[in-house]
């Protein structure tokens, strides 16, 4: 049964569909805080009208369990809920119910990195081994692990035991391109793994890395993995703790959490298209690539603390929004945690999908619509990444699926 929501107006935003009145500034012209202007009841009514077929035909009819909330100004156009979070309880998703949003979680972890930056505690020049002394390799900064620029091998595919390297062939028009090829490697870990553990591999089997340091963009989880123990080492608490104390809770995200090895007692799984449950695996408390729980109401708190510049400032935030992966050709590009759409004249959007078993999420910000797109699912479906046909409804332009993680 389809359960639509429009959430009466919060007194938020700036412009809307019809008529409505052009921001006072935003994160890319003037790098100053946000100020909204509130949507009319009429302009959230041409949006639901708009949003509703596409997301009907898109999730609702290729089986979506899940949630979603899309919102404009920072008001919510859009809210709706489907199926279960537990199909062994049948418990019901609720705007209540916390979802795995797996590499949704990278956007906390680098935005902590610029807050620390901004008090001083860090430098994005700092060589990781002057936080992790016993971490094995050289040349590498924190805004590598940022950019995913750091050429580390990857502990998810060395730990599960895989391997992968990349290599060129010619595609069936002859021309070349290049591949990643993944053969197995012996599994040389065991048990439930901590991001202690991960640095412990790196140091005591010191795997090949992928290439040399700033050499090139190659998306890792290792890299997020390492900045957890980073904030750690800085703050001198867990980054759960860390990430509870200093970023959830001031900024009112009361359903969110980090997973990790203390609450696996109390794991929910995630399921196959089939609604069969993934277990607990050895990799499944790692965190700071992902292992942050949430919902689709709090992820919307984390969106407008962005916009108001209530976490990190506007300039910090136009530093991790700027392209640094450019020696592909293309219009995908990566930041510093987050990924870009990079298409000029339009607006670049700022995005940052998830996939971690049966859970895959959106997180997209159009920043110059002020509009945002959130799907949290919990069974796997690959259509919830096609977000481009919801953000036509802003923008007038169909983006492509976009990264799946």
């Amino acid at each position: 049964m389809l359960r639509l929501m429009i959430v009466p107006v919060i007194s938020y935003v700036m412009m809307a569909c019809s008529g409505s009145p052009a921001p006072t500034t935003d994160t890319i012209n003037e790098g100053k805080p946000l100020v909204y202007t509130s949507l009319k009841s009429s302009e959230k009514e041409i949006y639901v009208n708009a949003i509703k077929p596409i997301y009907e035909k898109q999730l609702l009819k290729t089986g979506f369990n899940g949630a979603i909330l899309i919102a404009k100004n920072g008001e919510v156009v859009f809210e709706d809920y489907q199926g279960m979070i537990n199909f062994s309880t049948k418990e019901p998703i609720t705007p209540s119910s916390t979802f795995h949003v797996a590499s949704i979680s990278k956007t906390f972890t680098a935005m902590t990195i610029l807050r620390l930056m901004e008090q001083s505690r860090l430098a994005l020049t700092d060589p990781v081994e002057q936080y992790l002394p016993s971490f094995p390799y050289k040349g590498i900064t924190l805004e590598l692990l940022l950019s995913h620029r750091s050429g580390l091998p990857k502990y998810d595919q060395l730990m599960a035991g895989t391997r992968s390297y990349i290599t060129r062939r010619k595609n069936k028009r002859g021309k070349w391109i290049k591949q990643t090829v993944y053969v197995k490697d012996p599994v040389r870990v065991t048990g439930l793994s901590s991001n202690y553990d991960v640095l412990k591999f790196l140091a005591g089997t010191r795997p090949a890395p992928e290439s040399q340091p700033n050499r090139r963009y190659s998306y890792n989880n290792t890299n997020f993995a390492l900045l957890a123990l980073v904030i750690e080492k800085i703050t001198g608490q867990t980054y759960p703790q860390y990430m509870k104390d200093s970023v959830f809770t001031p900024l009112g995200m009361k359903d969110t959490y980090v997973f990790s090895l203390k609450d696996t007692a109390n794991y929910v799984p995630s399921y196959t298209p089939g609604k069969k449950a993934y277990p607990l695996e050895k990799l499944d408390c790692i965190y700071g690539d992902k292992n942050v729980y949430s919902t689709v109401r709090d992820l919307l708190q984390w969106d407008k603390a962005l916009y108001q510049g209530k976490f990190v400032s506007m300039q910090s935030q136009e530093l991790a929004y700027e392209p640094l992966s450019n020696e592909t050709r293309g219009k995908k590009n990566y930041g510093l945690g987050w990924h870009l759409y990079v298409d000029p004249p339009n607006p670049t959007v700022v995005y940052h999908n998830g996939w971690w078993h049966g859970n895959n999420a959106v997180f997209r910000r159009l920043l110059s619509d002020t509009a945002t797109i959130i799907i949290l699912g919990n069974k796997f479906n690959s259509n919830i990444w096609q977000a481009g046909k919801l953000s036509a409804v802003f923008t007038d332009i169909e983006l492509p699926e976009m990264d799946a993680e």
